[in-house]
């Protein structure tokens, strides 16, 4: 069990299109802690992985690959960008090949045990509002601010689809929930938000109102 970090963490969890990493975003900035968007971070080895002409099945390759790199960082605006190799690789986080592999290269314990380590080192550095799928279950288990954001597969399919993104939502909850390492879960714990008919500043809103109820001074 990972140690109590020396920060404040609000963990946010959800699945694809949830509207999870918007809310995150704004809470961050409401309560001037940063953001750390975890999905970004493996899209951000996925681009890499997929840059160097490995194979996204190829776990070996990919541990070795990854343990050989250079991970660091850098804030921009209140959010934290990993930089890889010295390469922020922001922009290219979206693109079709890497929404397609992403959870994949997600799977491999080495990817998972050296981007966690970052997340728990940045903790004890900053305040943080972060989001991913496995926060509140894995990463800080032990943070009592855990929000897990949901919404209708119809109403996260227009999301997703209005983001411009092609990648198939059922498709994607299955990978990351029946995934081995760190399933998607709802964290023990977490209070469960319903998207499907707010919008981000009531979501917001609604967990700055229930963080108001619990000792964290904001």
């Amino acid at each position: 069990m990972p140690a109590q970090a020396s920060h404040h963490v609000i963990a946010i969890d959800g699945p694809a299109a949830s509207g999870k990493s918007s809310v995150a975003r704004e809470l961050a900035r409401r309560l001037n802690f940063v953001y750390v968007n975890s999905g970004a971070m493996y899209r951000a080895v996925t681009w890499t992985v997929l840059e160097h002409g490995i194979d996204p099945t190829d776990k070996n390759e990919i541990a070795k690959f990854i343990n050989g790199s250079r991970l660091d960082g850098k804030f921009v605006d209140g959010e934290f960008h990993l930089l890889i190799n010295d390469i922020d690789l922001t922009r290219h986080l979206h693109e079709d090949r890497v929404n397609a592999e992403v959870s994949q290269v997600s799977t491999v314990p080495d990817v998972r045990k050296l981007l966690v380590q970052r997340m728990r080192d940045y903790a004890n550095q900053h305040d943080l509002v972060i989001e991913g799928r496995d926060i509140g279950s894995v990463v800080f288990p032990e943070t009592p601010y855990k929000f897990y954001i949901d919404a209708s597969p119809e109403v996260r399919a227009q999301r997703r689809a209005a983001q411009g993104h092609r990648d198939e939502i059922a498709q994607r909850d299955r990978a990351d929930s029946s995934r081995a390492a760190s399933p998607l879960i709802v964290p023990k714990d977490a209070e469960v938000i319903d998207t499907s008919n707010m919008s981000i500043d009531a979501v917001v809103d609604e967990i700055v109102k229930r963080l108001r109820a619990t000792n964290l001074t904001i």
